[in-house]
């Protein structure tokens, strides 16, 4: 896919479930590897490139399992095909340490995960395991989100990348709007402070947000180069603030936000090279 150098084309991501949610909070929540194989067709048609998944063990408590990311990863793909990368995550979600979660990422071989800097690399003497982690990594050709929840962590992640500790390689950053304002509830105005911490350093990134202006603040990255992840996991909320449909017409409400400014969406491939 061709497109203007200054201009790239979106990577819309969905983030359909999380850690935590349950079908009480959402009727349409998926849970189950056959329920997201059936939510990433819709937000494959809807313009999505990439999932971004949690399983969950039998009573429904988020988990970190190589077997199960295979059975969903196996789902989705009878779905969809390589129409979507397919990223699950290393969350600890209050359960796991740094060990876990990289022995995880090692035994699923995944094509893509998402890294929270905070968890993975929790302070100096984290470095040395981490650096191995990474340089596997990057063998491996597993495609790395690195999730950065301050404008501080930015700096952090910035410093550990220019010693080698993550390796030599593209990241795909994920600003993560509102965690820490009140109420979890996020403006576009919080991305100001992640950007202005970056500056020219970081040419590829994105964002998630929480509550009903979900939307405003993916429109908001869209406008400014950077990338968006939409979905339950953060917002169950429309921008009206009723409750949204499903995760496919979140996934629409950003695509339609970005045909408006006149940037392209991704493909799966496309996304897969840029973050390469």
């Amino acid at each position: 896919m061709t497109h203007d150098a200054g201009w790239p084309p979106l990577i819309l991501a969905n983030a359909p479930n999380g850690a935590t949610r349950t079908k009480a909070d959402h009727p349409a929540l998926p849970i189950t590897a056959a329920e997201i194989a059936r939510t990433a067709a819709e937000i494959a048609e809807a313009g999505a490139a990439l999932i971004h998944v949690h399983v969950r063990d039998r009573a429904g408590r988020h988990l970190l399992d190589a077997e199960a990311y295979r059975a969903v990863t196996a789902a989705i793909r009878a779905e969809v095909g390589d129409r979507l990368v397919v990223q699950i995550t290393s969350e600890a979600a209050g359960r796991y340490q740094s060990p876990e979660q990289m022995a995880v990422v090692r035994a699923t071989r995944p094509e893509a995960v998402s890294l929270a800097l905070r968890e993975i690399v929790p302070d100096a003497g984290a470095e040395e395991a981490a650096a191995q982690f990474f340089a596997w990594a990057r063998a491996e050709r597993v495609l790395l989100q690195i999730i950065l929840y301050t404008p501080d962590e930015v700096t952090r992640y910035r410093a550990l990348k220019a010693r080698g500790v993550l390796g030599a390689g593209e990241d795909f950053p994920l600003f993560v709007l509102g965690r820490y304002t009140p109420g979890q509830v996020s403006v576009p105005a919080d991305l100001l402070p992640f950007l202005a911490e970056a500056g020219e350093s970081l040419p590829l990134w994105s964002i998630c947000a929480f509550g009903p202006r979900e939307n405003a603040c993916a429109l908001a990255a869209a406008a400014l180069g950077g990338h968006v992840r939409v979905g339950f996991e953060n917002s169950l909320l429309a921008p009206d603030g009723s409750r949204a449909e499903s995760n496919a017409a979140q996934m629409r409400r950003a695509a339609d936000g970005a045909r408006l400014l006149g940037r392209p969406l991704a493909d799966a491939d496309t996304a897969r090279a840029m973050m390469a």
